[in-house]
């Protein structure tokens, strides 16, 4: 299997998470899987794990690492506490004409944290290998990137309106500043699409954040620490892993055909937060 050093694709779920009692080690004697392991279970029951053997082919992603925590004193909203994680590594470049798999990754993480227990989600942050998304030389445009996820935004379609949801989605670039100066390109992009999973109010260049979570990973996994950042304000069709996977893999692409060579962190959390399960 080959797993570049640089393709680290990252998940932090941050709220409250109750476990199932038949996994309370108070109750039950004992339970054998963990994050990890249904992590690795799911994922390869999907075809999206790539096996760790010579030569492996298939799969999207190599595993590297999963936990959850566990369940911390209450928090202020502004300080929501991590829940659970989940680290790969791409096993190679994102094909031509395909997004990041941004969203087949928190669907495996959304299945995995239900089979732990009942989560409220409050906050996600996300590392996205941008890099992954650089045609090789010669090859043609990634123009046709955007065509699959318009094609999956179906999947939201006559959803219920009461679910739409009020969101901040902040891109920070870390000591790159190059997300700040395709902001405003990202932006139009973004609005250009008839689509309903994201509408876009406005963008806000700034390194203040009312939302504090602790950091996500090391530095040394993408440009860290966090500096360089923009916030996208607008409305979610829905507060699920489900919709945030597929509105990280959409603004991934704009920042690739905007500039942005190098990983992202994204960190998204609701503006007005509703009283709402995981997914």
């Amino acid at each position: 299997m080959s797993i570049r050093p640089d393709s680290t694709m990252f998940a932090a779920l941050y709220g409250e998470l109750v476990v199932h009692p038949w996994r309370d080690p108070l109750v039950a004697s004992s339970f054998s899987s963990d994050a990890y392991s249904l992590f690795v279970a799911r994922s390869s029951a999907m075809g999206w794990l790539t096996e760790a053997e010579e030569n492996a082919v298939g799969g999207l992603w190599g595993m590297n690492d999963a936990g959850h925590d566990p369940a911390p004193a209450p928090a202020p909203r502004s300080r929501p506490p991590r829940v659970a994680w989940f680290q790969v590594s791409l096993t190679g470049p994102v094909p031509d004409g395909r997004p990041l798999p941004v969203q087949a990754f928190l669907s495996c993480a959304d299945d995995v944290v239900a089979r732990i227990g009942t989560a409220h989600l409050r906050a996600v942050r996300l590392l996205l290998p941008v890099q992954s998304l650089d045609a090789p030389a010669g090859a043609s445009s990634r123009a046709g990137a955007v065509l699959p996820l318009l094609q999956d935004a179906g999947w939201f379609a006559d959803g219920d309106p009461r679910l739409r949801a009020r969101v901040r989605v902040t891109l920070d670039g870390g000591q790159d500043p190059s997300v700040r100066s395709a902001a405003p390109g990202i932006l139009r992009w973004v609005r250009e699409f008839d689509q309903d999973v994201f509408r876009c109010d406005a963008v806000s260049v700034t390194d203040d954040d009312d939302l504090v979570l602790e950091p996500a990973v090391i530095d040394e996994v993408w440009l860290g620490p966090a500096h360089h950042r923009v916030t996208f304000h607008g409305t979610l069709a829905e507060w699920s892993l489900e919709a945030l996977g597929w509105l990280a893999a959409f603004l991934a692409d704009a920042g690739s055909r905007h500039g942005v060579v190098t990983p992202l962190m994204l960190t998204a959390g609701l503006s007005a937060e509703p009283d709402t399960g995981l997914g």
